[in-house]
């Protein structure tokens, strides 16, 4: 395995992370609170940019390490979760509150795939399958966290 397919697989498990055997999925969305955090210290526009950047590149870096593992959506792969939930928080106050209710809701809508959800994951080939359904996810995540802030401040 050359050093490319290498840093692919790192980066697409998150450091690894994916390989754990149990939760792998809820692993890797931990590891887009602290992108959260250091996205809630930065100006929106900036913020916005990272965004879009990150999730274009995890498209492009699932979509490299399927056809290096051989396998199409492997579980091994948290980097569409990682941008999921960055998505999820996006431009909200990041609070205890805010984080645990985001981190809850998108993982539910995450392991549910209720409709359209799931169809962008089957609709989208490759790399961008496998992240389209968590970028769905999180940004459902993000508009019912921004309703429920509505009814119940924090």
């Amino acid at each position: 395995m050359n050093f490319r397919h290498r840093l692919v697989l790192i980066l697409a498990t998150g450091g690894y992370v994916g390989r754990i055997p149990i939760a792998s999925g809820t692993f890797g969305s931990l590891l887009g609170i602290p992108i959260c955090f250091a996205l809630s210290k930065t100006p929106w526009m900036a913020a916005a940019l990272f965004v879009l950047a990150f999730t274009l590149a995890s498209m492009w870096v699932a979509d490299e390490a399927e056809k290096a593992l051989g396998r199409k959506d492997p579980g091994d792969i948290v980097i569409d979760e990682i941008a999921g939930m960055v998505i999820s928080l996006f431009a909200l106050s990041f609070t205890a509150s805010t984080v645990v209710v985001g981190f809850l809701m998108f993982r539910v809508l995450d392991i549910i795939k209720p409709p359209p959800i799931r169809q962008a994951e089957r609709y989208f080939p490759g790399g961008v399958g496998v992240v389209m359904d968590d970028v769905m996810a999180g940004a459902v995540t993000n508009i019912l966290l921004r309703i429920g802030l509505v009814w119940i401040p924090v």
